[in-house]
């Protein structure tokens, strides 16, 4: 139960008691503000049409990740060019661009295609040289062949796109991660879906088809499984699913609110909202034995769980201050500070990878956006100016954020940098888009 929607659904309750995109990325900001980089399309060496070209997948990568902006192929010298060995830097020394990407294809065996990949250094290639003229491979950043399939030309794509982000910033890439989120099509019998698909909207699958609500889908550490909450059984229930097997395990079903799960970083414990004593506060389950140790004990709604990646302590949405902020807890001593004082409403809190900061949805003058704000300074920035932001869920390697909002009367996701510079919206094509989780390293 996360974000502005989930929370006034606490108090209402205590008031009254597979290749193709599902999601079309659209990018709406930001490339300008982009690096540039060359990607040569891949050349076939055999007969036919190859499988699929990666340098086009490649180029959607890095341009959604708002850091790099693909240059028109058209306009690049030496078309056609595959190998280092054939690079000629003077015709690139009016390429501006830092890294040119080039990579061949050809056929190897049956369903076996033998793929090479090279990223030149075109910077180094146009410094003055001392001496002998580098040798095509002193002009490498990296370079990579192995054999694949033609089912796993798309995967093996998004891991060159790793490779050259990573190469370029210093920043692992997130390129093999996979998203889920809940669907609401209500033409249908059971309108209620969770789906799970490659970062892009690739590769969409149907985990859960129910006629009563799905919420707060979560991943696992390890990327395996998925806590969510389900109302299948007419109440909430807090559920873990395995993804390939498919195998349900409902790990609470206490009276009143389930909700709000949180993986802990060792993947042994989630992090929950339970008001079966009362008012909603957050306890602690300890997934193989079910033991339930409570960690809040306050009058007001404690809710919204988060975990710090050393797992020495949680940030968590309170109204104990008289308003939705948030606040931390230390898990050991139980000792509780309040993190965030601009705004009206502050909540949905979760924290980056590295721990320095936390992304919420901030309400200022009755609107709800997307806010990091930086734990040492407090600096509270603003990401997003979209209608209704909610459900932000962060990259694991902290540089986008994704995130629920309505675009033409319609829940749909989108995504912004960490800096709010990029922007992209995913509207999907058959009903409503909401509850987003970003998985972790794949």
């Amino acid at each position: 139960m996360r974000t502005f929607g989930k929370w006034l659904f606490v108090v209402a309750i205590l008031i009254t008691s597979p290749a193709r995109a599902a999601l079309d990325i659209v990018i709406t900001e930001g490339v300008d503000a982009a690096r540039p980089i060359a990607i040569m399309p891949f050349v076939w060496e055999g007969q036919g049409q190859m499988p699929q070209q990666l340098s086009e997948v490649v180029m959607s990568d890095l341009k959604r990740s708002g850091t790099f902006s693909p240059l028109n192929v058209l306009s690049l010298p030496q078309q056609g060019l595959s190998d280092v060995a054939d690079f000629k830097g003077r015709d690139w020394s009016g390429v501006d661009s830092e890294a040119l990407l080039v990579g061949h294809v050809k056929p190897y065996g049956n369903d076996q295609y033998q793929v090479k990949f090279q990223l030149i250094d075109l910077i180094k290639s146009q410094l003055p040289q001392q001496g002998a003229t580098p040798s095509p491979q002193s002009l490498l950043l990296d370079q990579s062949e192995v054999l694949i399939s033609a089912s796993q030309f798309r995967s093996y794509a998004h891991m060159i796109s790793n490779r050259v982000y990573e190469k370029l910033t210093g920043i692992k890439g997130a390129f093999l991660t996979r998203i889920a989120y809940i669907v609401v099509d209500r033409s249908q019998d059971k309108p209620y879906h969770l789906m799970i698909a490659d970062y892009d909207g690739y590769n969409e699958t149907m985990l859960v088809k129910s006629d009563e609500p799905l919420m707060s889908p979560v991943w696992s550490p390890n990327g395996r499984k998925l806590a969510y909450v389900t109302f299948e059984n007419r109440k909430s229930q807090i559920v873990i699913q395995d993804i390939f097997t498919q195998q349900r395990q409902v790990v609470t079903n206490y009276p009143g609110i389930n909700g709000a799960p949180a993986w802990s970083p060792d993947g042994k414990t989630l992090a929950i909202t339970l008001s079966k004593d009362g008012q909603p506060d957050i306890y602690l389950l300890d997934i193989a034995t079910k033991h339930l140790r409570r960690l809040t004990n306050h009058y007001s709604i404690d809710t919204e769980p988060s975990w710090f990646p050393d797992g020495k302590s949680i940030v968590f949405t309170s109204e104990r201050g008289g308003r939705p902020q948030i606040y931390q807890m230390n898990i050991q001593s139980g000792k509780v500070r309040r993190l965030t004082f601009d705004g009206e409403w502050n909540l949905g809190g979760s924290v980056t990878p590295d721990g320095k900061a936390i992304v919420f949805v901030n309400r200022t003058n009755n609107r709800f956006h997307i806010a990091r704000m930086d734990l040492d300074t407090r600096f509270l920035q603003i990401l997003t100016s979209t209608t209704l932001d909610e459900s932000p869920s962060i990259a694991p390697n902290g540089t986008m954020v994704i995130y629920g909002t309505v675009y033409q009367g319609k829940q749909v996701l989108a995504a912004v940098s960490m800096d709010g510079r990029f922007k992209a919206r995913l509207p999907a094509g058959q009903g409503e888009v909401k509850s987003p989780s970003w998985s972790p390293f794949l």
